[in-house]
């Protein structure tokens, strides 16, 4: 079931892009990135997103992205912030919950992950990631 909430108004909350890259850089990790405001809104997940309900995950925010980067695959060379190989993990659609200062809470609908998602602020850039129980 794909959730999908109304707005104020009553009209339907129109599904975002969302993307997750593995990236092969000094430390090996995921970037989950979120559509919105005309950027991809991003955190550094080190041990990837789950899909197991309630397993907490570090996701540390880092720069926004432009849209373009949802679909980017390919080396970032070497001297340059990020250097590695990066690689789409997962893909897909997400629909806004609600977006509140100190909490996030998404429904994705990707090839891998599926269900509906909170990202906790906890320190500074500091956030957790995790999947709801449906």
């Amino acid at each position: 079931m794909f959730f999908c909430p109304v707005n104020k108004g009553g009209a339907l909350k129109k599904p975002l892009k969302f993307v997750v890259h593995e990236h092969h850089a000094r430390h090996h990790h995921y970037d989950l990135r979120l559509e919105r405001g005309g950027v991809l809104k991003s955190w550094a997940v080190p041990k990837g997103v789950s899909d197991e309900e309630g397993v907490k995950r570090l996701a540390v925010e880092v720069e926004d992205h432009p849209l373009s980067y949802a679909d980017f695959e390919g080396e970032i060379p070497e001297g340059q912030y990020g250097a590695g190989d990066v690689f789409v993990w997962d893909s897909g659609a997400y629909v806004e919950e609600s977006w509140e200062k100190g909490k996030i809470t998404v429904e994705l609908k990707g090839r891998k992950l599926k269900g509906r998602y909170a990202i906790i602020h906890i320190s500074e850039k500091s956030w957790l990631v995790m999947r709801l129980k449906e």
